[in-house]
């Protein structure tokens, strides 16, 4: 069963990313440790895609490794 979009944003809330709203249902997401950003676009009650799950791992794999 996939995630949904919701447990994505929950888990980068959880590691300290900001969230901005962008257009439609796209958020930009940043963190103070980063200097990229991470665009997520779906609504909250979405199931993700397999390619923003793995997005979502390698953003939050970034912020650890800077710790």
């Amino acid at each position: 069963m996939p995630k949904t979009i919701r447990m994505l944003k929950n888990s980068l809330l959880k590691a300290g990313c900001v969230c901005e709203q962008a257009k439609g249902s796209h958020t930009k997401w940043s963190h103070d440790l980063l200097t990229d950003k991470l665009i997520l676009s779906g609504h909250s009650g979405a199931d993700a895609k397999p390619y923003q799950e793995k997005q979502v791992a390698g953003y939050l794999s970034a912020i650890a490794e800077k710790k």
